[in-house]
């Protein structure tokens, strides 16, 4: 019984933190399932990010969320790191083990598919060609992801060729870097699109990509959840695409987070939903 439970402390650590949509996330399914626990903001300056990080077990935290920008750089300061996020070079979430160990995960790959997968369950990784814009961090959670879920082709186009090509080659096949000025050829029998750039989100410049190339059958995603319907998606949707905006992923990849500290895998819910889109 949830009565019987221990306090459970976790948190979201990031500089500055105050705009993360976690507090209310994690706070809801608290509540959904009746737990004793609070999840709180740690907003750390990267000068403090190793003493906050080691304080972790000493404060009676089960373990937190890493965001901007202390993904990479948490990553030295714990004990364990999963192989996932080994790959993807950078955690997103930490565990207080119970002999005072810290293990790092990064989760943000399986948000993503679990995102697309809520959209159309029958969605496959291996039925064509991929095409991931940009070869940032979200990038290469994405691109990890993708390639454990059976891709078979992945076209990486990036404003930076060169960043492109160093992450083709230390991922490896299926993908092949794309020359920013071959994108729309790059759209061409492509089974997905997803949009990693910032490019398209609240203040930023739309996203130049003409879909002409693309089939209307091709699922169109977009990481960006603020705005949850980016030019992209609105140029996807008027020529008949099924899109997937990056609110899911957000959602999604904080489950495997809440089931490690609380002991409850929750569900993304449509109140849930409802409750995250309220703040954006």
């Amino acid at each position: 019984m949830a009565n019987d439970q221990p306090f459970i402390l976790a948190g979201v650590m990031g500089w500055p933190v105050a705009h993360s949509r976690s507090p209310a996330l994690h706070t809801h399914w608290i509540r959904e399932h009746g737990l004793k626990g609070s999840y709180v903001l740690l907003p750390v300056a990267p000068d403090l990010l190793g003493d906050a990080v080691r304080g972790l077990r000493a404060l009676g935290f089960a373990g937190c969320n890493i965001t901007i920008p202390h993904k990479v750089a948490a990553m030295p300061l714990v004990d364990h790191i999963d192989p996932v996020a080994q790959r993807i070079g950078a955690i997103n979430t930490i565990v207080v083990n119970k002999d005072g160990s810290l293990s790092g995960y990064n989760h943000d790959g399986f948000g993503y598919i679990q995102s697309l997968l809520q959209a159309q369950p029958g969605w496959r990784a291996d039925t064509g060609p991929i095409t991931v814009l940009g070869a940032g961090g979200a990038a290469r959670a994405v691109l990890v992801a993708l390639i454990d879920q059976g891709a078979t082709e992945i076209r990486l186009c990036n404003r930076s060729l060169d960043k492109a090509q160093a992450l083709a080659d230390e991922l490896g096949a299926p993908i092949r870097a794309v020359p920013w000025s071959q994108r729309h050829e790059a759209l061409r029998g492509a089974a997905l699109l997803v949009n990693t750039t910032s490019l398209g989100m609240k203040g930023q410049d739309p996203l130049d990509l003409a879909l002409d190339p693309l089939p209307v059958t091709a699922l169109v995603s977009d990481i960006i959840y603020v705005p949850m319907q980016t030019p992209l998606l609105a140029q996807a949707l008027a020529r008949g695409n099924p899109v997937v905006n990056g609110l899911g992923m957000l959602l999604h990849q904080a489950r495997p987070a809440f089931a490690s500290w609380f002991g409850v895998m929750p569900e993304v819910t449509p109140s849930l939903r409802h409750a995250i889109e309220a703040t954006l």
